[in-house]
């Protein structure tokens, strides 16, 4: 079985030898053994339970803290990783958060008085296709319909605009976690009710329950609106159409 000296589990683990040391003293980490010369060597059963010192230091655990819980004799590993995944997740979520509000303060700060121009509307896409975009959606809306948007659109700061397509983006990704719930539940109605609230900002005014209705059904017929990271998801867009349906009858 592979060995390894202090300085090798150092390198490896990314920590400093002295620190090592203090997990020795402290009873936390022991080496595998010692030579004679006292020197320390660690083996795979040590650099696990190193792992598991570094994950729960991660968490802001205290050595005591971490002392206890590893010599529990009820301690799984198995069951300590995918509660340190579930932790990662759920702090990489919040972290995420952050940055999208540090974001978009940013962005606010520097354009909040920069006028919208009908080009930032479609900011992103080459010319041709935004322009073939906007005649599909005139084909389908009307031509009337699409000025009024682009009005009540170009009418924002483009600070407020970048707001409202992370707001939406957001409510989408809600929506998409929770495909598998009761499109009528109370939780998933609510996220509905800020999809609608963005459909109104985005179309310059209230969509009426059949126009709403048809936006949701045009989500099944038309993967490019439920995509995810490119990939159709045709059972996400049939829970949200129902879930915009429900909605719409309720309005």
């Amino acid at each position: 079985m592979k060995q390894y000296s202090v300085q090798q589990l150092a390198k490896i683990a990314g920590v400093s030898v002295r620190t090592l040391h203090i997990y020795d003293q402290k009873g936390l980490l022991k080496p595998a053994h010692r030579t004679e010369s006292k020197y320390r060597y660690y083996g795979e059963a040590e650099l696990l339970k190193l792992q598991q010192i570094l994950f729960y230091k991660e968490l802001d655990f205290s050595l005591q803290e971490i002392f206890d819980i590893i010599n529990d004799p009820q301690f799984d590993l198995l069951s300590a990783l995918e509660s340190h995944k579930s932790a990662l997740v759920s702090r990489q979520n919040r972290l995420s958060m952050l940055l999208n509000t540090i974001d978009k303060t940013i962005f606010h700060l520097k354009n909040k008085n920069e006028i919208m121009r009908h080009e930032d509307l479609y900011e992103g896409l080459p010319k041709e296709k935004a322009a073939a975009y906007r005649a599909e959606a005139i084909e389908k809306w009307g031509q009337d319909t699409v000025e009024k948007s682009e009005k009540a659109l170009t009418n924002m700061s483009k600070a407020d605009f970048n707001d409202l397509k992370i707001h939406f983006s957001q409510v989408g990704q809600q929506l998409f976690a929770l495909q598998k719930v009761d499109p009528t539940s109370q939780e998933v109605q609510a996220l509905v009710s800020q999809h609608y609230d963005c459909i109104c900002q985005f179309w310059g005014k209230n969509p009426t329950a059949e126009a709403y209705i048809g936006l949701g059904q045009l989500y099944t017929t038309d993967e490019r609106y439920t995509a995810q990271s490119g990939e159709p998801q045709p059972n996400y867009a049939a829970f949200l159409s129902k879930a915009m349906t429900h909605f719409a009858t309720n309005l």
